[in-house]
């Protein structure tokens, strides 16, 4: 009888490549804040990077533990890649990032918008249910890629627990209430334009992904007849 053949994992980031973004991610952010807002003294810029980097960071060391092939999933777009992913997501991660420099252009230095405190609060609560979501959806995702396609060589199979038991896409739910969470956690309605412009291209990669799957994923057709819902339970 002839062996299967062994799932073939991605390979590791290299040092080099780990150490410049260990780096390069903590300053962009601290650029894509501070710079719009002219003052490295904006209080809730560094109110929102704490909360961001604990949450991060937590979830990142759970992560480390209990399923530590994620990081190897996620260094990088794999072969295989769908093209239409590829061109919705250079306008998804653009328009995501967007949302941190206009909600400091906004609330940091010209104040066009006021937001009131509890739609602040809101945005943070926001940002740490979707922290959590996804950290929740990796940890028992071990084919949670940042590219759409059908991962053959590493044997990929429909998951169906942890929160893939409610909704078939948690990690976009999770990518959504990050996008609005930003925006209002900084205080900034001017920045829900550019999170809502994100928010419409995943819901279309959501729909897309989903026909993908279900053409080519063996199970995922009998997988959504059990789990209906592709993003909010009992809507959609």
């Amino acid at each position: 009888m002839e062996q299967a053949e062994k799932p073939r994992e991605p390979s590791a980031m290299s040092r080099s490549t780990a150490i410049a973004y260990a780096i390069g991610l903590p300053l962009s952010l601290l650029e894509l804040i501070f710079l719009p807002a002219g003052t490295i003294a904006w209080r809730p810029g560094w109110i929102f990077l704490a909360v961001l980097f604990l949450g991060f960071g937590t979830s990142a060391l759970v992560l480390a533990r209990v399923n530590p092939i994620i990081y190897r999933a996620r260094s990088r777009f794999q072969a295989g890649t769908k093209s239409w992913d590829k061109a919705l997501l250079a306008v998804i991660l653009p328009a995501m990032a967007a949302v941190l420099p206009v909600a400091a252009l906004d609330a940091g230095r010209f104040h066009w918008s006021t937001v009131p405190a509890w739609a602040v609060l809101l945005g943070y609560i926001g940002v740490v249910v979707g922290i959590a979501v996804t950290g929740w959806a990796q940890a028992v995702n071990p084919f949670f890629e940042p590219g759409v396609r059908i991962q053959s060589e590493r044997h990929q199979r429909v998951i169906s627990i942890g929160p893939y038991r409610f909704v078939r896409h948690p990690g976009y739910i999770a990518a959504l209430l990050l996008f609005f969470g930003m925006a209002l956690a900084l205080g900034s309605f001017w920045a829900l334009g550019p999170a809502a412009l994100a928010a419409v291209l995943l819901v279309l990669r959501t729909c897309w992904e989903d026909r993908l799957l279900r053409a080519e994923l063996p199970g995922y057709n009998d997988y959504s007849n059990r789990v209906r819902w592709r993003l909010v339970p009992g809507v959609w």
